[in-house]
């Protein structure tokens, strides 16, 4: 916790390709983000499994990104085992078979564990290419209603991580037992 009583709650973006060095000015990319609370850092992958897809790494080091900024969201005054309780049960709405990459992605989970935490979500610019998609993907659904706006689960888009027992330097969060 912090001098005040708060732990800070930071946002830290990372790049999933070069090209955001150059779009970035222009307020597009296409970014990865996790939220750090209390010296570790959370996020949403997708994988092929009904179970948590929420993990933890060390700050600024997410495996396969690279690191961008980080950004102040605020504090917020949760010891550290109450925040771990609370990760928890948020990881159990966000299994890794249910990630989308328009709209259930890294970027959503991070707004969202933003808002619960601090009352204020992420900046646009980290998920804007996100709302582009799904803006025309809403106007492609209306024109041809036949068209299936799923991603296939085959496409390397989706961002897939490791099998939860695989990965060294991701720890995927445990759901509670019901």
């Amino acid at each position: 916790m912090g001098a005040d009583g708060g732990a800070l709650v930071v946002l830290n973006v990372y790049d999933l390709t070069d090209i955001n060095n150059y779009t970035y000015w222009f307020g597009f990319g296409i970014f990865h983000s996790g939220i750090e609370v209390h010296d570790k850092e959370y996020g949403f992958g997708a994988h092929e499994f009904p179970a948590s897809g929420v993990f933890e790494v060390e700050p600024r080091s997410c495996p396969g990104f690279i690191y961008r900024c980080s950004i102040s969201l605020g504090r917020v005054n949760m010891p550290s085992t109450v925040f771990r309780t609370f990760i928890e049960n948020m990881a159990s709405e966000y299994h890794g078979d249910t990630y989308h990459l328009i709209s259930k992605n890294c970027n959503h989970f991070t707004d969202d564990l933003s808002r619960r935490l601090t009352g204020r979500g992420i900046p646009g610019w980290v998920n804007r290419l996100a709302g582009i998609e799904e803006d025309g993907l809403e106007s492609l659904s209306t024109t041809t209603p036949q068209e299936s706006t799923e991603i296939d689960d085959a496409d390397p888009e989706q961002h897939l991580l490791s099998s939860p027992t695989t990965s060294s330097e991701v720890s995927f969060v445990k759901e509670p037992r019901v």
